[in-house]
């Protein structure tokens, strides 16, 4: 993570402008586990999948999706802290251990986070999910119109492209709504031509309901973030972070981003905030569906 706060222009005296009242994230994922680097900032937890009341996350994906959006580095000096380190969460487990889920689990977990949002004054809701095309019509149509009864109820929705490219019109169907802020990856150069880069797996535009996909882009190969395996041994921790890669990872960057911008300028609609990421990015000189309107780059958007 400190590689790619440096590459979108996240620096901690950034993060500091912008204050220490973090706004609320929900989340819907493989659940979130206990790890220092979220302290208390887990505020409410549902599990669509196996009915717990505890929190957890058997899969692991949940936790590092969270880590990048608002792990605060505890365990790492800062190093591997997440964008918005203030923010609090919400989190509900609409995936099982491997990744899979259900449609009636999403668009419940959609439905739980509507009817708590003013309850908890969610401001985001981080989707870092890609589906398939092939599911049944009625339950895609239940879950497609929640995800713009989202957008209408003011949540800034971030969703990611998914991982079937590099064809066209492979985004994902929640990213293909034109509301939404839809998350593709790309590495900037960094990794130079390295084979496996997540920008060359990375969902393509367009959308059948908006030419412009995906939105933005951000890192998303090798991202160090936090692990759900941490393990305490004595006074030390192991295990605390892993890499992954995926536009899962490049979705809650840009969660994180917005949720900057949200603790400086609360007044902020969730239109104002989408304008502004989208003109702030940076060009990255690649077609439009494969970077939409650039790298994220939160220096600009803040200021």
């Amino acid at each position: 993570m400190l590689r790619v706060r440096k590459q979108i222009g996240c620096s901690d005296e950034l993060i500091a402008s912008c204050g220490k009242n973090g706004v609320t994230i929900a989340m819907l994922d493989t659940g979130v586990a206990f790890h220092p680097d979220f302290g208390n900032r887990v505020i409410a937890f549902k599990d669509f999948v196996n009915g717990k009341r505890d929190r957890y996350d058997d899969s692991g994906h949940g936790t590092h999706v969270a880590g990048c959006m608002c792990g605060s580095g505890l365990l790492s000096d800062g190093k591997y802290r997440g964008i918005a380190p203030y923010s609090k969460l919400i989190v509900g487990k609409v995936l099982d251990y491997k990744g899979d889920g259900v449609i009636e689990n999403m668009a419940d977990g959609i439905e739980w986070v509507l009817k708590i949002q003013k309850e908890y004054d969610i401001r985001i809701l981080n989707i870092s999910i890609g589906m398939g095309e092939n599911a049944n019509r009625e339950r895609m149509e239940r879950l497609l119109k929640l995800v713009d009864c989202a957008w209408k109820q003011g949540l800034v929705v971030v969703c990611a492209a998914g991982n079937t490219g590099p064809k066209p019109m492979t985004i994902s169907p929640i990213g293909q709504r034109r509301a939404v802020i839809t998350v593709g990856c790309h590495e900037g150069g960094y990794f130079g031509n390295r084979e496996n880069l997540c920008e060359n797996y990375s969902s393509r535009g367009p959308s059948p309901y908006d030419m412009k996909k995906p939105d933005i882009v951000a890192p998303g190969t090798d991202i160090v973030s936090c692990n759900a395996g941490v393990e305490k041994k004595g006074r030390f921790y192991r295990n605390a972070y892993i890499a992954k890669s995926g536009t899962s990872m490049a979705t809650p960057i840009i969660s994180g981003g917005v949720a900057l911008l949200l603790q400086k300028y609360p007044f902020y609609s969730n239109e104002q905030v989408k304008q502004k990421l989208l003109h702030t990015a940076k060009d990255l000189s690649e077609p439009w569906n494969k970077q939409g309107w650039g790298m994220i780059q939160i220096d600009r958007l803040i200021k």
